[in-house]
């Protein structure tokens, strides 16, 4: 744990979420106070932008940059929007830092705020989150209480405050136009940009759009200084980053480590390795939108450069790790059906796209796709790539093509050879008797829902293949190692 440096987590199990006296005895609303003070909204901006602070919601966009669009377009009202719409599977950094430290948050957006000239925030937050809109609601109520929110904020003639709207779990909604539709009352569909929401957003007024994590490292940058953020990470990606590392791993959960730090070190060292002494296959990162990366890749420093070059992204902290067990076809599947799912239909590469793609990979899994078919899945991925509306759509088809690129050998076999190499895709698999070890004790055969195996006691028995279903129940139930998976 030595290796993590937490800045957005900081005072995550350390303060009482509940309890605003506990935030101020660590610091906080110093660094609100100190730009409503002693700052104009240009030197905010300015101290942001230097500290290198990039989106950490996925597309890694300038935080200052981004502020200082909406800050130069003049109108009657600005927005501060969070997006806390964490839709990847197996993530929950943001919900991690809602529940834990909520007032740093509301901190971010104040000076978020005040740096572009709004008046009003508003949190959107998937409804599946209770315990986060608990917490999030009792530190508005208690910063408004104490006059951190509301009407002149530390007599500096400042006014802000912060609603809350209420996501029904649309993975596309976090994409921020198709957010903005959905906060609006619409349906939650992305459009062209431009105009980006920084010119015209929320309610055609200049918006700025910031994830959880981005705004949680906002205060510690404005109290500390953008050259201290600027020592840490890389050369074009600073800060720490949370991840969510979840899958074949000894150490499940959050953890929050400096830019530039190596998968190895994040698998093996935070991680603690590969369950059950596995051999390590690849990771996914950047969630259903990222790629496969490879025992090649465990010492390239994890940022956004970084990962992009080598077909994945960093994406909202996703980190899913496989072992030989895993089989990459079938990965693939599994994250486009999510994304298949969750596409708002607007746009015919990502609604009839992902349909095909998805097609395809049930052949493969099934084992009756031919060659000409993975020439398919590789042009219309591309092709969906360049043609898609947002972000869903044009980062949709990575999972297939890093998994195709890297693991050829892999859809080679499911499609040559008919056979599943991990021993996953159930039609693909045959289970056998090996005559020598098995010793009769019937176990195989009372556990078969099908009937499919038969032999005397203390004689070796043998499985009828036309009735098989291929459950893998006579596998799990063998303890002598005399059913065979190929």
């Amino acid at each position: 744990m030595a290796q993590q440096l937490r800045i957005a987590t900081r005072n995550s199990g350390f303060i009482d979420p509940e309890n605003i006296r506990d935030y101020i005895g660590v610091g906080g609303y110093e660094g609100l106070a100190k730009c409503l003070t002693e700052m104009t909204p240009e030197k905010v901006i300015e101290v942001v932008t230097i500290s290198g602070l990039r989106g950490r919601g996925g597309g890694g966009f300038p935080t200052g940059v981004k502020w200082s669009f909406a800050r130069r377009y003049d109108s009657d009202q600005k927005y501060i929007v969070c997006n806390a719409d964490e839709g990847d599977p197996g993530a929950f950094m943001d919900r991690a830092v809602l529940e834990g430290d909520p007032h740093s948050v509301v901190e971010a957006m104040a000076i978020a705020g005040y740096a572009i000239g709004a008046t009003i925030g508003t949190v959107y937050i998937r409804a599946e989150y209770p315990l986060a809109i608990q917490r999030l609601l009792k530190a508005i109520e208690d910063a408004r209480a104490i006059g951190f929110l509301g009407k002149d904020l530390f007599g500096s003639g400042f006014d802000f405050d912060i609603e809350l709207k209420y996501g029904a779990g649309a993975f596309v909604c976090g994409e921020e136009t198709a957010l903005i539709h959905s906060m609006e009352g619409k349906r939650g569909e992305p459009t062209v940009k431009p105009p980006f929401p920084a010119q015209s957003g929320y309610w055609g007024k200049p918006t700025v759009v910031n994830n959880v994590e981005t705004f949680a490292n906002i205060p510690a940058i404005i109290v500390k200084g953008a050259e201290w953020f600027n020592t840490i990470g890389t050369e074009k990606s600073k800060g720490t980053k949370v991840f969510a590392l979840a899958g074949k791993i000894r150490n499940t959960g959050l953890i929050e480590v400096p830019m530039g730090t190596t998968l190895r070190e994040v698998i093996y060292d935070i991680g603690g390795g590969i369950v059950g002494g596995k051999a390590f296959k690849a990771v996914q990162t950047g969630g259903p939108s990222g790629g496969a990366l490879t025992y090649k890749d465990l010492d390239v420093a994890i940022d956004y450069d970084s990962l992009i070059q080598r077909g994945s992204m960093m994406g909202s902290g996703g980190m899913i790790v496989m072992d030989e067990d895993d089989c990459m076809v079938s990965i693939a599947k599994f994250f486009l059906d999510f994304t298949m799912d969750e596409t708002c239909g607007k746009c015919t590469p990502c609604r009839i796209g992902s349909k095909r793609l998805y097609e395809i990979l049930e052949k493969t899994t099934l084992g009756k796709a031919t060659m000409e078919d993975m020439d398919t899945l590789k042009s219309l991925s591309n092709a969906i790539k360049d043609t898609a509306l947002c972000g869903l759509g044009q980062t949709m088809p990575n999972p297939v093509l890093s998994t195709m690129r890297v693991f050829e050998d892999e859809y080679r076999a499911h499609v040559i050879d008919h056979k599943c190499p991990a021993g996953v895709c159930r039609s693909l698999l045959q289970f056998t008797i090996d005559y020598d070890k098995c010793v009769g004790c019937t176990m195989c055969a009372r556990a078969c829902p099908a009937d499919a195996i038969s032999g005397n006691k203390k004689e070796p028995h043998v499985i009828d293949q036309t009735k098989c279903i291929k459950c893998g129940a006579c596998f799990e139930k063998c303890r002598f190692d005399a059913v065979l998976k190929q």
